[in-house]
């Protein structure tokens, strides 16, 4: 790894590390491992269902509840996929940096997604090996293609996410304000990761590739609700 020098904002000279494209992948694999073995580095953030109080479900509610909670934390195994697939490919460290930082809040819901799963007794999808390799393939493709169709399928990305998340949001027992909470800040962070691509420069896919998305979306759901 290469070291350079950059000016820190008091103006003295402070060491930078620069990785090469082998660091960013042992780190990436790093990431995938964390990811599928439910030990993903988090930020301060505290959990939003932490102040939420557990109302009693009944089986079928809870079942349900578990289940949507299982499709969100596999679309959030395959968030770290394609962020992870994304940074190993884009050409400008910037876009870098921010899809490294997307991907690190995206670590807060996988953490409160499978504690939830855990609490309704259910597990978590058990094809998400398959969620995670496929992701950072389609992601490492979308590098390729440049920073700005990168960061605009993240945008796109994150705008279905945000569909899905009111869909669940609608779907969910009335009485179960911990996993409604969680998926309310989620949807706040969806959002919000979309709003910092496009402003990043992200262009707007074209109309086929984002009903291609939806479909492999459909797809993921479907399946990660049974297993």
């Amino acid at each position: 790894m290469n070291m350079k020098t950059r000016q820190s904002p008091s103006g003295h000279q402070s060491p930078h590390r620069q990785y090469s494209p082998l660091d960013h992948l042992l780190m990436g694999l790093d990431v995938g491992v964390r990811t599928l073995l439910g030990q993903p580095k988090i930020t301060e953030r505290a959990d939003p269902a932490g102040k939420q109080s557990d109302t009693a479900l009944s089986d079928s509610e809870r079942e349900l509840a578990g289940r949507l909670m299982r499709i969100n934390h596999a679309g959030e195994v395959a968030a770290q996929g394609l962020y992870q697939g994304q940074a190993l490919t884009a050409r400008l460290p910037t876009v870098r940096e921010k899809m490294e930082r997307a991907a690190l809040e995206e670590n807060d819901h996988l953490a409160w997604c499978e504690k939830r799963i855990k609490e309704t007794g259910t597990h978590v999808s058990f094809l998400n090996p398959v969620w995670y390799a496929g992701s950072v393939a389609i992601g490492a493709l979308a590098g390729l293609a440049g920073d700005k169709w990168s960061l605009g399928f993240v945008a796109e990305t994150e705008h279905q996410v945000v569909k899905h998340l009111e869909e669940h949001l609608q779907q969910l027992p009335e009485k179960d304000t911990k996993s409604r909470a969680i998926l309310e800040q989620m949807k706040v962070d969806e959002g919000h990761h979309a709003t910092v691509a496009i402003e990043a420069g992200g262009a707007e896919l074209p109309y086929p590739v984002k009903t291609l998305m939806r479909f492999c979306s459909t797809i993921m759901t479907r399946t990660a609700f049974w297993c």
